[in-house]
């Protein structure tokens, strides 16, 4: 099934955080990578995620999402930062998804957030771009942003120090986690202002 298809049979449109690896990416120690993500339909057997570093269609893919556990699964189709995921679920987890899936939509529908009033934000849009003191440029999926500085999910991981911008913030890193690097900011953002300076379309 495409993307396309996915997007109109039933799902549910549901933005969860997690991680993920995929068969292809290792680290020097031969482990796989692991990156940030975030679903952005979700039906008991398919997933549509949205990844700072896309695989190829048929590649196994490892997930993990603290409302769902470990979810494997293969890409059957790949789309401009993201990919459907067909998910490897028997009955039984299929029916426990679909149980969690109509309790989460229901919590999401229910909820009201001031994201105002929040000091960590999940951007709309996720992708942005990093841009390091040479000039070159790389592909970053930004987990959550504050007016101090930003969670970044990327294929690049610059050592700690290393100075750069996301989108067109200035910053540096200032400490690695399994799925990518925090970057401190130079200057203290304004809230208000936060997306139009970190996150780049795409």
């Amino acid at each position: 099934m495409s993307a396309v298809e996915f997007l109109e049979r039933d799902a549910f449109d549901i933005r969860l955080g997690g991680r993920y690896s995929l068969a292809n990416r290792r680290d020097l120690k031969g482990n796989r990578r692991e990156f940030a993500c975030r679903t952005s339909r979700v039906s008991p057997q398919q997933m549509m995620v949205t990844v700072p570093v896309v695989g190829n269609v048929g590649e196994r893919v490892i997930s993990y999402f603290g409302e769902f556990g470990k979810l494997d699964g293969l890409i059957t189709d790949v789309v401009q930062g993201g990919f459907l995921l067909d998910l490897f679920v028997n009955k039984a987890r299929r029916e426990q998804l679909a149980s969690k899936l109509t309790w989460l939509d229901r919590q999401q529908r229910e909820a009201v957030v001031d994201a105002r009033a929040t000091e960590r934000i999940v951007p709309e849009n996720p992708h942005s771009s990093i841009v390091l003191a040479d000039g070159s440029t790389t592909s970053c999926f930004v987990i959550d942003m504050s007016v101090t500085g930003a969670a970044v999910s990327s294929e690049l991981q610059p050592e700690i120090g290393t100075p750069l911008a996301v989108g067109r913030t200035v910053g540096r890193v200032v400490r690695h986690f399994a799925e990518g690097f925090a970057v401190k900011f130079i200057e203290q953002q304004q809230r208000e202002r936060l997306e139009r300076v970190i996150i780049r379309g795409w």
